[in-house]
């Protein structure tokens, strides 16, 4: 089974001071960036660097995968 990226994927958004605003749709939940001062979407569980580096794009932060 491929690892997930969403748990140092949250870690990284904890240390740039983001933030969970509420749950989302199915396994999803919403997060807010103090960077880009918008809310944005984070899968649970995700398989691939480059949806990891997508949803850090959306917070405002460089890429770390």
């Amino acid at each position: 089974m491929a690892k997930s990226f969403t748990p140092e994927l949250k870690r990284i958004l904890k240390d740039a001071g983001c933030y969970f605003v509420r749950p989302g749709k199915g396994d999803h939940e919403r997060w807010y960036s103090p960077c880009s001062e918008r809310e944005f979407t984070v899968d649970n569980s995700i398989k691939s660097r480059h949806t990891a580096n997508i949803t850090l794009k959306q917070a405002g932060l460089p890429k770390a995968f």
